[in-house]
């Protein structure tokens, strides 16, 4: 099998044209709960998502403070809804009441975050996150989370295909090895959404009309 160059999906028009922000932004965090964030357990400690964490809080600080809506997930399980991973600690340490399945105190606001739990992939699939973006007449979404590879990828595929622009800021989404980040956003990237970084997120959420006070 040859692998084509990846110029060659540029000489084929992948990636011609940016997304772009639109006029009212919201904000899909994914899966950054402690199983995921916490050395102390399997499927934490990765150096990509600690970054991520820190950058994703200092973006959802903008966010709130310009009254963007903030929805985050997490992944949970009684046990028989579960489908079939084939990553044991997913179906071993993500059960509803554990503490791998609380959302990291770094990016929570309680008081302000809407919180839904999935139990595929997608911050989207069979949950509320669409029609909770639709309502406050969101066109665009920054994507943040972990893992990239896998339910970040696949939140930005959905994000896509419900008719929303896609941001993802390259550093406030994390994964367990550089090799499957990079390669996932690139190819996105040529196809549904914008890799950014997280100062080019502040800078248009910034740029926002302040809000009233509420």
């Amino acid at each position: 099998m040859t692998h084509a160059p990846a110029d060659d999906y540029a000489r084929r028009g992948y990636g011609g044209a940016a997304v772009g922000f639109g006029t009212r932004i919201g904000i899909a965090v994914v899966d950054f709960q402690l199983g995921f964030t916490d050395a102390r357990f399997p499927l934490g400690g990765a150096a990509l998502t600690e970054r991520a964490v820190g950058n994703t809080a200092t973006l959802l600080r903008a966010a709130r403070a310009a009254r963007l809506p903030v929805v985050s997930c997490y992944t949970a399980y009684h046990g028989g809804d579960a489908p079939h991973w084939k990553v044991p600690p997913v179906l071993e340490c993500l059960r509803h009441g554990s503490e791998q399945v609380r959302l990291d105190p770094r990016i929570h606001d309680a008081a302000y975050d809407i919180v839904l739990c999935k139990t595929a992939p997608s911050i989207f699939f069979q949950t509320a996150a669409a029609p909770i973006f639709v309502r406050n007449g969101i066109d665009t979404v920054i994507v943040t989370g972990c893992t990239t590879s896998g339910c970040v990828r696949a939140s930005v595929i959905d994000a896509f295909s419900y008719g929303f622009r896609v941001v993802v800021p390259e550093d406030c989404v994390g994964d367990v090895a550089e090799g499957p980040h990079f390669a996932n956003l690139d190819d996105v990237g040529r196809r549904y959404a914008d890799i950014v970084d997280l100062a080019t997120c502040l800078e248009r959420i910034t740029a926002l009309p302040r809000p009233n006070a509420a």
